[in-house]
This record gives C-alpha cells, structure tokens and sequence, in this order.
C-alpha cells in the first residue's frame, strides 16, 4: 500500500467544499483564482456525500471552505496554505511558473541565474 503522504501526480485534485453565502469560502475563491489554482467547488447543501465528508473532517460540523487535495485535508485554510499542498499533492492544477522580468533578461542576456530557497539567488556567469 502506497504512503498516503507522497506526492501525487497531476491527475489529483483540488477539491473545494462550500455552501451559498459563505463569506469564508467567498474569500479562498478569490485566493485561489488569483494564484491561479484550478479547483472543484462543491457545494456541500447540494451533495450529501460532500457533506458526509466534510463532517468526517471538521469533528462533525458542517465548517466551510474545507479543501482536500490528495490526502491533504483543511478546514477554513487560507489561499497560501492550499497552494502549499497542491504544490505538493497535485502540481499540475497550478499554473506554469515563468521567469519574472528581471530574471527573464538576465536570461535572456546570457547570464545563468539559480534560484535560492527565498527566489533571491542570483549567480552572474556570462
């Protein structure tokens, strides 16, 4: 049996539970689209199942946005935090990364740059 905290390809989803007028769920929606995430919105008072679920997670409330990504679980999480675990978990419901501006001319320019831990490395070799 696979361990349920390896990385999954990009086929796993970012799944998204809500329900109408949750202002909660209002704001990770927006955090999510502005990364750029593609996810599935499911609204827990329309699906039984997705309720169910999300009771199973949330100590048996109804508490939305709760998001799974693979076996990646939270309830109310910010924007960053579900970005972190698809990073992780399902990488291919981000977008692609491209070179900033800066980083694009120097590349452009011959010169090679490596990324740090932070995205402040740079290492000039024309």
């Amino acid at each position: 049996m696979a361990d349920d905290r390896t990385p999954h390809d990009g086929d796993t989803e970012v799944v998204v539970h809500t329900r109408p007028g949750c202002p909660f769920c209002t704001s990770l929606r927006g955090g999510l689209r502005r990364h750029g995430v593609d996810f599935r919105e499911v609204d827990i008072w329309q699906e039984p199942e997705a309720a169910a679920l999300v009771r199973s997670i949330a100590d048996g409330n109804e508490t939305v946005p709760t998001v799974v990504v693979g076996p990646w679980t939270a309830v109310n999480p910010g924007a960053a935090e579900v970005v972190a675990a698809a990073e992780e978990y399902a990488p291919g419901r981000l977008p692609e990364r491209k070179p900033g501006l800066v980083r694009g001319l120097l590349d452009a320019a011959g010169f090679r740059t490596s990324e740090t831990r932070d995205g402040t490395g740079f290492r000039g070799e024309g």
